[in-house]
């Protein structure tokens, strides 16, 4: 199949990460960008990144790029473009415009001048014009404008990819899957420790992390992409991609949360059984300061407390991050741990030296995602006898490790028709 190139946009700090998803699925021609991996493939690799990457939020196949410096140059040669190739007079379409540029303040008028251009192109045509679908459009549209360049793309995937489609219940300000999953690819666990996030909320952190685990696609569950609407759709081979299951693994340890709201637990088990997951992760409700470990063998534990935002008081949230340190220095000696916040001045109050920090973004919140080894005795006996492990500020970013496949024979579900969206969970 022929190639081309296609960008894969993500959430600040998770490029790498997104590259290195990338470069195991098989992509060529890999490069960096702001928010956004570009890459080259053919068909069948732009419907594995859709369903497979857990980083991207869409992938975008760009069909024009040209300098302009105004509203109007874009009209004109959007205008050119042969726009039977890609929609009919019967093709709803939507248009979504990002814009850096001193030469285009405003995005709106932008959208407005790409929209008339298609429309007079087939009204020049046909007489007709299509119409503009703001919900479930057969078509979207992404126009990007960087200073005076403009690239005009499809996008393949229509709703954000991190909206996977398990979250039915929500805690207040849930974290972004993509995040999420970002988040525990830059560790590099595949699931050979067990998992615990002890302020689990409505527990994305626990599926993303069974689905890394094993290795499941994490589009599994989405029964919409905007690809399957193209003119030139195959759904055989959709078919044949969605329903291999043939790189999935075992996950033979165990993801555990908790959380001290019940509210949260109840929507952490309703997202758990919506994604089939409830076999692999215990939830339980109990306060951070009662957890006990009888067994101090090693895991991986992360957890994405409150920043502060929303408690009364800035002492409040100073003691609960006190209280996670002692927690995390009590019940969880030999395992690793990572936190993530915007809060650096409650991050100190853990009273552990992070030996990695991670710049993310998590909505709009700047925030540090902090690594801490939990050893028991000095630090420096610690690294005496541990030389494997990097040097505090030394430490280069964690990169996911690739892992064979293997076959477990326990997750490739019972197909129930449809085109190509066969797999069940549940």
């Amino acid at each position: 199949m022929q190639e081309y190139p296609m960008l894969a946009k993500t959430f600040k700090g998770l490029e790498d990460v997104l590259a290195q998803e990338l470069t195991e699925l098989g992509a060529n021609n890999i490069h960096i960008e702001r928010r956004a991996v570009s890459f080259s493939g053919d068909k069948a690799l732009m419907y594995k990144a859709n369903l497979c990457l857990r980083t991207a939020s869409r992938i975008l196949k760009p069909i024009l790029t040209f300098r302009a410096k105004d509203a109007d140059e874009v009209y004109e040669t959007v205008k050119k473009i042969d726009w039977t190739q890609y929609m009919s007079i019967q093709t709803g379409f939507s248009i979504d415009s990002t814009v850096y540029s001193e030469e285009f303040r405003h995005s709106k008028y932008v959208t407005y001048r790409v929209k008339d251009a298609i429309a007079d192109f087939f009204m020049e045509r046909e007489g007709k014009r299509p119409s503009v679908k703001i919900t479930q459009p057969d078509l979207y549209i992404n126009v990007h404008i960087s200073d005076t360049t403009v690239t005009i793309s499809l996008d393949s995937s229509g709703e954000s990819l991190h909206k996977r489609g398990y979250r039915v219940a929500n805690t207040e300000a849930p974290i972004n899957e993509a995040l999420a999953a970002g988040m525990i690819l830059m560790t590099g666990w595949k699931g050979e420790t067990d998992f615990y996030d002890p302020m689990c909320g409505s527990g994305t952190l626990l599926i993303e992390a069974a689905l890394i685990a094993q290795n499941i696609a994490p589009g599994i569950f989405r029964q919409n992409y905007a690809f399957c609407k193209w003119a030139d759709f195959d759904a055989d081979l959709w078919s044949d991609i969605y329903n291999d299951d043939s790189n999935e693994r075992a996950f033979t340890h165990h993801i555990y949360g908790s959380d001290a709201s019940f509210y949260a637990v109840q929507a952490a088990l309703k997202n758990i059984k919506e994604a089939g997951m409830g076999r692999f992760i215990d939830v339980k409700q109990i306060r951070l300061q009662e957890i006990k470990r009888e067994e101090q063998t090693s895991a991986l534990v992360m957890m994405n407390p409150p920043y502060g935002e929303r408690l009364a008081q800035d002492k409040d949230v100073l003691r609960l991050y006190a209280d996670i340190g002692t927690a995390l220095k009590h019940q969880f000696t030999g395992s690793t741990a990572w936190i993530i916040s915007s809060n650096e001045e409650a991050l100190k109050c853990i009273g552990l030296h992070p030996n990695k920090k991670v710049h993310l973004m998590n909505g709009e919140l700047d925030c540090l995602f902090n690594c801490y080894e939990l050893f028991s005795g000095e630090r420096k006996e610690f690294v005496k006898t541990h030389p494997h492990r990097p040097q505090s500020e030394r430490a280069p970013q964690a990169k996911s490790r690739r892992v064979a496949p293997r076959s477990h024979g326990q997750g490739s579900g019972t197909p129930r028709g449809g085109k190509g969206f066969a797999r069940s969970r549940r």
